[in-house]
């Protein structure tokens, strides 16, 4: 009697998930690991302890996750909760690169400036700093571009057929999408394979890989949550009007599109200065 009348509501009561609190003690274990191993002081296998357990929890959690979802847990509370949640993922990942661009732009608009005098003395006093030869934007930058947009055509692609009950045609774009992101982190590892300069001993280089390794990263994650997006859509999984996870993916791979735009713009074609590499 009273399971029928917890139905009523627009919410449901589930037993506490266990995976708040492992991922938290995995993710200490990697944090500490990876604090000591910089300073010689434990093996980096306390580091990759504590990575794999993040990893284990981040999969089992999403999988009890989707088996809410599927058993129609995901009542409409749930569902909004879950969407605010993604988006307040999103606003902390850009406020990440809020701090890669920081730097980025606070070393090269005041690369000479008087008061930072040993920068001046490392950058030359000028951006790009001196004996750098930076990437021609207008190569494979531009081609990845190219890429990655395109990649936003066929996620919506596949999102409308998916709204529309077309659960061929919603396969065929989370292919191509899946397929263009592989095409993009393989293009940006052989570029960065024929880097003439590296990430540490210059400022053009930690703040270059830090931006654009860092959202290299995201379109593997992104990769990867659409990935799972299309063995779900085989596997049965998804509505036309229930399939917020085929969503969140898609707010996360139009997010890494736009900050790929900014990096684009202003590290590889403003920031290259008027002499780039061939």
């Amino acid at each position: 009697m009273a399971e029928a009348h917890a139905k009523q509501h627009d919410y449901h009561l589930v037993d506490p998930s266990p995976w708040p609190f492992v991922i938290s003690v995995f993710a200490f274990v990697m944090a500490v690991g990876a604090v000591f191993w910089m300073h010689g002081q434990l093996t980096v296998l306390v580091m990759i302890a504590g990575m794999l357990g993040v990893v284990y929890t981040m999969i089992v959690w999403w999988r009890d996750v989707i088996r809410e979802g599927q058993q129609h847990y995901h009542t409409r509370v749930v569902q909004l909760h879950l969407r605010y949640g993604m988006i307040l993922f999103i606003a902390s990942e850009v406020m990440f690169f809020v701090a890669w661009f920081w730097a980025f732009f606070d070393a090269s608009l005041f690369a000479g400036e008087a008061i930072n005098y040993t920068r001046a003395e490392f950058t030359g006093g000028h951006w790009p700093p001196q004996g750098i030869e930076t990437f021609d934007p207008w190569h494979l930058p531009l081609l990845n571009t190219l890429i990655l947009l395109t990649s936003g055509t066929t996620l919506t692609w596949a999102h409308h057929a998916l709204v529309h009950g077309d659960r061929q045609q919603a396969k065929w774009g989370l292919w191509c999408t899946v397929a263009l992101g592989v095409l993009f982190s393989s293009l940006q590892a052989y570029e960065y394979s024929h880097a003439t300069f590296a990430f540490s001993g210059n400022i053009y280089g930690a703040t270059f890989f830090m931006a654009t390794g860092f959202h290299g990263f995201h379109v593997i994650v992104g990769t990867i949550f659409l990935a799972v997006c299309l063995g779900r859509i085989y596997a049965g999984h998804f509505t036309p009007t229930a399939h917020f996870g085929f969503e969140a993916a898609a707010w996360y791979w139009h997010f890494v599109d736009v900050v790929w735009l900014f990096l684009f713009t202003f590290i590889y074609v403003w920031g290259a200065g008027t002499v780039a590499a061939h």
